[in-house]
């Protein structure tokens, strides 16, 4: 009996939530602002579907796919001070282009200081709603519709972007006056 060699998956490190990061701008104002994270969000995600149309034939049926689309949804507890739901719910009402970048902090570029993978889309926004609860936080949650389907590269994160995200290291000593 001859044995076959058999190869075995190495599992890497797992993606932690947090270390996704969604980063927004308003598509007129690239020349001037920066995109930047939404504090507090609880949940991102990015949803990709595609409808098939189905051909019966006497061999069986062929499925030919439609166009796929993009989804991109965000739910964030509202902070005090955040002005870029105004801009967003604004850029919804005047059917206004905006940016986002999804960005895998897990995965720096090693070559390049302030670099990671991540993915540029185009969309607008499709869905916003505010809950306000007697209990709860304010809580924002929107949709965006996507055009075409994204370009992935490079995406330049500042370090107070990454804070946004994510508690970043601080040293005991004293920074400054």
């Amino acid at each position: 009996m001859k044995m076959h060699a058999m190869q075995l998956q190495l599992f890497a490190e797992a993606v932690s939530g947090k270390k996704i990061m969604y980063l927004y701008r308003i598509l007129e104002n690239a020349a001037t602002d920066d995109a930047v994270a939404i504090a507090f969000t609880t949940e991102n995600e990015t949803n990709i579907t595609t409808d098939a149309d189905t051909t019966a034939t006497k061999d069986g049926p062929i499925r030919t796919p439609n166009v796929p689309e993009i989804e991109i949804s965000a739910t964030s507890v509202l902070a005090k001070g955040d002005t870029m739901y105004d801009k967003m719910k604004a850029a919804m009402l005047a059917n206004k282009l905006i940016e986002i970048w999804e960005v895998n902090l897990a995965e720096p570029i090693a070559t390049k200081s302030g670099k990671f993978k991540g993915t540029y889309y185009q969309g607008y926004l499709t869905e916003y709603t505010l809950t306000s609860s007697a209990e709860d936080h304010a809580e924002v949650e929107t949709t965006f519709g996507i055009n075409g389907t994204g370009a992935t590269g490079e995406v330049t994160v500042s370090e107070e972007q990454q804070e946004v995200a994510a508690y970043v290291f601080a040293d005991t000593q004293k920074t400054g006056a």
